[in-house]
């Protein structure tokens, strides 16, 4: 084998390697939702136990290719889902089955504690957080609307957002969900989370830029040091 196949099959060893570290399945059922959660944080392949919904998913034989499959039975709240999930760089299934004939409250809030469950799985599976910046921060426009988000792998779960929406819907999710889902999120993920939208007058650009400033500074906190130490005074984290 020459010397530059060699590196090439170290190196997707390596990625399938990582890849099977930070994947989690988490299956929450309570008697207002049944959810399940299937994600990884570096992409790739992954997949559920079985279908709630009865529905059939594509595998994906590449290691660095994003499967992403969100159904919560609301629209909107899973195109929010799927830009988070696209560019936090991750592969995430989530399926829900809610009282939605109730309103959409136990499923927004059900949904991002069973994210946040599944993240913080993922996340230390196999130990400590170690050779991550555990900080991070960005930026994401959407047209006229621009959101913030500084994030922190603290161990220390607290959410402040402030989107500034004054729709009470945006399709069927009821605006006042959208913080409520970040919120859920952060406290199981144990984020300290900072989201603010801080400009924009539509209520769809200014939710969506938001979402995808939170994946971006969630893939910037766990950006590699090129270090093996643990990110904190402390010597633990998570």
């Amino acid at each position: 084998m020459s010397p530059q196949k060699k590196h090439k099959l170290d190196d997707d060893r390596a990625a399938i390697s990582s890849h099977l570290e930070h994947t989690a399945y988490i299956k929450r059922i309570t008697n207002e939702t049944k959810i399940q959660v299937a994600i990884s944080l570096t992409g790739g392949d992954i997949s559920l136990p079985s279908s709630i919904l009865n529905k059939t998913y594509d595998r994906t034989p590449d290691a660095k290719s994003q499967t992403i499959c969100i159904h919560t039975g609301i629209g909107f709240l899973d195109h929010m889902l799927h830009a988070l999930a696209k560019h936090s760089g991750w592969s995430l299934i989530v399926e829900c089955i809610g009282d939605l004939h109730i309103d959409d409250h136990h499923t927004c809030e059900d949904v991002g504690i069973a994210l946040g469950e599944a993240f913080h799985e993922a996340l230390t599976a196999h130990g400590p957080i170690r050779g991550v910046k555990r900080f991070g921060y960005a930026y994401a426009p959407l047209d006229e609307a621009l959101s913030r988000a500084v994030v922190d792998l603290s161990n220390r779960p607290f959410a402040v957002v402030e989107l500034g929406l004054k729709r009470e819907k945006i399709g069927d999710l009821s605006c006042e969900m959208i913080p409520h889902v970040l919120e859920s999120f952060a406290t199981s993920a144990r984020l300290t989370m900072h989201v603010d939208c801080l400009r924009g007058f539509n209520d769809h650009h200014r939710s969506e830029s938001a979402f995808k400033a939170l994946a971006l500074a969630i893939k910037d906190s766990l950006s590699s040091t090129g270090k093996d130490d643990v990110p904190s005074t402390k010597g633990v984290l998570m």
